[in-house]
């Protein structure tokens, strides 16, 4: 792809595999009703918003499910392993695409995630691939609930071309959720909608990146 010196990568469902249909299935069993409408790709509950943006914390965030589900009895363990259940985990070849990437372009990486997530995919990379964090593959992470902001907030777009000083039109945005790409598509980044059928290395192969 011409003129791309900067990519941005989300980190769900384009480096680390998700499957919100397992999640689904785990607050059921916590006794959430109406699941499809509490938590979602496209819209959820404000609680999972504000704990994406880091306003309330893993202890409010618990309390929240608990009042929610109408379970005041259940464990943080409970809580904290539902919630996980949409983890997959980091493909084999996924780690070695970032480091590819990274010495050809400045990288980045922007990612919704939260208190509990960020522990579980960290020490999942480290269990598995002996990484301690994403650090290593990219110029800089962007994480929401270090920000305070969230996709598909403009604002959260506009803070990382403010810290990075990075061209819009010069930057190749990838994520697995349309309408965060297209937030990004109104300040002029360049985007990839990512999928099973189209992921990360579709896109590499694609724009010979």
């Amino acid at each position: 792809m011409q003129k791309i010196k900067n990519i941005i990568l989300d980190y769900g469902n384009v480096i680390f595999m998700i499957d919100f249909t397992l999640v689904k299935a785990a607050f059921m069993s916590l006794g959430i009703k109406n699941v499809d409408e509490f938590f979602g790709h496209r819209a959820q509950d404000a609680l999972f918003d504000d704990f994406d943006k880091g306003l309330i914390s893993a202890s409010t965030f618990r309390d929240g499910i608990r009042q929610r589900a109408g379970q005041p009895e259940l464990s943080d363990a409970d809580i904290d392993a539902a919630w996980n259940a949409l983890l997959i985990g980091v493909p084999p070849g996924k780690h070695e695409t970032l480091s590819y990437l990274n010495v050809k372009y400045r990288t980045f990486l922007l990612s919704n995630n939260n208190e509990i997530h960020y522990r579980y995919c960290m020490q999942h990379i480290q269990d598995v691939y002996g990484v301690a964090d994403n650090s290593v593959f990219f110029e800089k992470t962007f994480y929401s609930h270090e920000m305070g902001l969230r996709k598909p907030d403009v604002a959260i777009f506009q803070e990382v071309i403010r810290q990075t000083g990075m061209a819009p039109d010069e930057t190749l945005f990838i994520d697995d959720s349309p309408q965060h790409l297209q937030s990004a598509t109104t300040l002029g980044f360049h985007t990839a909608l990512c999928s099973s059928d189209e992921p990360l290395d579709y896109w590499v192969e694609k724009y010979a990146l």
